[in-house]
């Protein structure tokens, strides 16, 4: 009977130890790269939204995630700005997440990528101390929560780091704050851009850990006299900016130029690219067939790079859907998706 039991262990112990590295292979993903990440065309959404504040006076709908999938878009980029809900010990309030929670599943079962950005890009830029403290409680709360979601759920760890998060302090920040993810996340999605706003000219100061899961953005309004013109928030000179036009060949060919050096620094770094943010201000008078046509010159350019990319945004400003008629603007519809 001992003998029997014996062997009975030597066998179980060696399936056991044969096994083990098949499920781990299983487990673990490959090495992230342009071809296999799951971010092709997306679109950012909620960040302005009452949803956050007063459910009721909501604007974005359940709904509206099945009309962003049927009109051919992949994912979504939701823009959280979470700091405003935490208590004075930074934990988020527990209805705040719940929220967040129903987003995720909603867009999941549209059949959306979701990328859950933190956006507290100002607060954070002006006080590192503040950011560091916020930041990290944020992860801790919500990594451990989308543990088990699917490869399709990403992690943006902080929006356009720039002034105090210069290049050194941001790289620091965000070493640190991708060891929290990880602890609860080992091969999850994460997000990261460089300083400046995410502006491509600063990916030369990244420093990234040797992380093979993690997908590089970087945002584009150039020229921004162009994309900005008649922005109350950008200062007087671009407010009052009005009638500038864009689509000539020097246009066209500088986005090109521009995207051939982020294409060129991914080759050379063996980092895939997402376009997170573009496009051109809504409310400023420029004719949306100027808009449209710069929307789609840019989109062109992503896909020719094998970028992939989000239009900023759906609602509120430089939008793709008219909540008052809850229809696509077709120009910037079709120049998103022809």
């Amino acid at each position: 009977m001992r003998l029997r039991h014996m062997v009975a262990l030597i066998v179980w112990t060696f399936a056991a130890l044969t096994a083990v590295p098949a499920l781990a292979a299983q487990a673990t993903p490959p090495v992230l790269n342009q071809a296999n990440q799951p971010f092709h065309r997306g679109v950012n959404v909620l960040g302005y939204d009452p949803y956050w504040t007063v459910t009721g006076k909501r604007r974005f709908e359940w709904r509206h995630f099945g009309e962003i999938h049927k009109a051919g878009f992949d994912f979504v980029r939701v823009v959280l700005q979470a700091f405003k809900h935490m208590d004075d010990q930074n934990r988020l309030d527990p209805a705040w997440l719940a929220k967040l929670d129903d987003v995720v599943r909603e867009a999941q079962k549209a059949g959306l990528g979701v990328i859950i950005d933190e956006h507290d890009f100002n607060p954070c830029s002006e006080d590192l101390d503040v950011c560091h403290t916020k930041l990290t409680a944020f992860w801790q709360q919500v990594a451990p929560r989308y543990a088990d979601a699917p490869r399709n759920v990403a992690f943006e760890l902080l929006n356009e780091p720039h002034d105090k998060l210069n290049g050194e302090s941001w790289n620091a920040l965000f070493a640190q704050e991708l060891a929290v993810v990880r602890q609860t996340n080992p091969t999850r999605i994460v997000v990261v851009g460089p300083t400046h706003w995410n502006s491509l000219a600063d990916l030369p100061l990244l420093k990234l850990p040797p992380d093979p899961n993690l997908l590089v953005t970087f945002h584009y309004y150039e020229p921004f006299h162009f994309t900005h013109q008649g922005a109350t928030w950008v200062g007087p000179e671009i407010e009052k900016l009005h009638g500038v036009t864009w689509g000539s060949a020097a246009d066209r060919a500088a986005v090109r130029s521009d995207f051939d050096k982020v294409a060129a620094w991914s080759a050379a770094n063996h980092r895939p690219i997402l376009l997170g943010e573009f496009g051109a201000y809504d409310k400023s008078g420029t004719p949306i067939a100027l808009r449209a046509a710069y929307t789609a010159g840019v989109r062109s350019e992503a896909e020719r790079h094998h970028f992939g990319w989000a239009y900023w945004q759906f609602d509120s400003d430089f939008v793709v859907w008219d909540m008052a008629t809850q229809r696509w603007v077709e120009p910037i519809l079709k120049a998103l998706i022809p």
